[in-house]
Order: structure tokens, then sequence, then C-alpha cells
């Protein structure tokens, strides 16, 4: 298994680094890629769905991102010890008939010693938004180092 840095045990700064690394992964909308950074048999709670191991957060993903268009995400260290980390995130995309919504939510982390995260629990609520409510305007990809967090948008 291939390590995942930074690892734990985390320090405020390599636990914002490993949750830009997550939201710089996610932005990308590879389920493929997202997934090398859980274990083989990651646990995962999103939302009212239970998904074991790579090959469902892959299927997962792909459901996702099938119907959440033009995805962008953010996300922010909210807390960290040891070989956890608390995150929480906004993201926004639209479905296929054009409508908008932004996602809130939190997740809390559990990392293996490798760095690779073992378990991840995700609380998320939607909010449709008209396309001029929407604060992420960025090329599709990685979130540019300039463009506001969440705090700064007041999420």
């Amino acid at each position: 298994m291939t390590a995942k840095p930074p690892v734990p045990p985390f320090s405020a700064g390599s636990a914002r680094e490993k949750v830009r690394l997550a939201e710089d992964a996610w932005n990308t909308r590879d389920p493929d890629r997202v997934a090398l950074a859980y274990t083989v048999d990651s646990r995962w709670r999103n939302r009212a769905e239970f998904i074991r191991g790579r090959e469902e957060i892959v299927a997962f993903l792909t459901r996702k991102w099938a119907r959440e268009l033009d995805y962008r995400l953010v996300k922010e260290l909210w807390a960290f010890g040891g070989n956890h980390i608390a995150v929480r995130f906004a993201y926004e995309f639209h479905d296929d008939s054009g409508n908008w919504f932004r996602s809130y939510g939190n997740e809390n982390w559990e990392f293996d010693d490798d760095g690779l995260m073992r378990v991840r629990h995700a609380s998320i609520n939607d909010l449709p938004i008209t396309d001029e409510a929407r604060r992420y305007h960025w090329p599709l990809g990685r979130r540019p180092d300039d463009h506001p967090g969440l705090s700064d948008l007041g999420f």
C-alpha cells in the first residue's frame, strides 16, 4: 500500500495540508484518483448511504458526479488531533435541468498510519441557489490559491 503524506499524528500545518489535498483531489471529479486516498476497506457514511471499500467509493463518486455537474468544492479545517481531522465544506453544482445548489456539510475523518483515510462520516445539507448567488466561479479543477475560503465567504 502506498503512503499518502502527510501522515498522522497531524500538526496544524499538516492537517491544513491534508484538507487542501483532499479538496484538490475531489475537484478533479476523478473517482479512481480520489479513491486512492482511502484504505481498500475504508468505511463511509455519506448522508444516508453506507459505503465500504474502494470499489464502492468509485461507484458512489461516479454516480455523484454524473448528477452534480460543474461541481466545485471548498473545504476548511475545523479541528484535528492524532489521526483525526474534522472539516467543514461547501460545494456548488447544477443538475441536468440547470438548477444550481450549494451543499454545506461537515466531515469527520480517521486515518491509518500511512495517511490513508479509513473512516469518513459526512453530514450534508443542500440549498437551492440562483445562478447569481453562486460564489465559485473558477475554471473546473483546483481552486485557485487566491480564491476566498469558507470563512472569507461567510459560509
